[in-house]
């Protein structure tokens, strides 16, 4: 035994400590996915069935083993579809390059603060109002497709813009407005439904898409609601509630003023902290 463990430490190098490192990262990584996503109970079911057939071949349950072998064969593809949202989202977040700043970055201090100024002006008339609105704030992941479901503008953000977008009577009141960089992208677009069940009955499908846009991205969502003027923001498929307007002026400037990878995922986590702090107690959708 002495031996053994002797003739693996002196096998041991640099390359099989970097080897190792690199797999326990990426394990790490998946879990953690998996645990933030759906696929946790999905994976859960997926262990009980290797478990049982694992038992059924130790106590020669043979028709039983025969069956599960059967469905592990062929569950390689029902995966696939099972899982097919969370590998899309796992895979948008992996080819996300780290080596090319957000739009974000290109901004210096006075645009990201007259471009935040046209925001909180916009979003506390619609709130004052009760204007519907609905503004999806494009990160890295690149959101082209979703746009081209609207009109393409292109345009400077101004308050007054987006007063004209969302007026009731302008045809592209009832989609989503697109903000790429200090533009205005696209106004007028179709989201993506978010398929969360256990989310609050009284929200609607303005609701339901600005969470929806970032379960399959990591695009930031400010919302205000048509019915009651209550302002929310949906980031990584959760949503906050009952926002003031100090609050999402001060998300806007963490984002916007924020330049490099490390500050970015510093604001990251401060901004999830924010909302989850103020929105714990009134989020009515976790």
């Amino acid at each position: 035994m002495q031996n053994y463990i002797s003739n693996i430490i002196s096998g041991f190098g640099i390359t099989d400590a970097i080897d190792i490192f690199i797999v326990a990262f990426v394990i790490y990584k998946v879990l953690g996915f998996i645990k933030e996503s759906r696929a946790e109970q999905l994976v859960k079911g997926l262990l009980v069935l290797v478990l049982a057939t694992f038992l059924s071949d130790q106590f020669h349950l043979y028709t039983m083993n025969w069956i599960l072998k059967g469905t592990m064969t062929l569950g390689v593809i029902a995966l696939v579809i099972v899982f097919q949202p969370e590998l899309r989202r796992g895979l948008e977040y992996v080819g996300r390059s780290k080596l090319v700043k957000a739009p974000f970055g290109q901004l210096d201090k006075e645009k990201a603060k007259t471009i935040t100024a046209s925001f909180i002006k916009a979003v506390d008339n619609f709130s004052t109002n009760k204007v519907g609105a609905l503004i999806i704030l494009e990160r890295e992941t690149s959101l082209t497709d979703i746009a081209e479901t609207g009109t393409i503008l292109n345009a400077d953000i101004s308050a007054e813009l987006l007063g004209n977008l969302f007026y009731e009577g302008s045809p592209l009141h009832d989609g989503a407005v697109i903000v790429r960089g200090d533009k205005i992208f696209a106004a007028g677009c179709v989201l993506p439904l978010t398929q969360n069940k256990t989310l609050s009955k009284e929200l609607g499908t303005r609701h339901r898409a600005g969470i929806g846009i970032t379960e399959n991205s990591d695009a930031i969502t400010l919302i205000v609601s048509e019915e009651t003027g209550i302002i929310s923001i949906a980031v990584d498929g959760k949503l906050s509630r009952f926002l003031d307007i100090k609050t999402v002026e001060k998300t806007l400037l963490n984002l916007f003023l924020n330049t490099n990878d490390n500050e970015k995922n510093v604001a990251a986590k401060g901004l999830s902290a924010i909302l989850n702090r103020l929105g714990r107690k009134k989020n009515a959708a976790e």
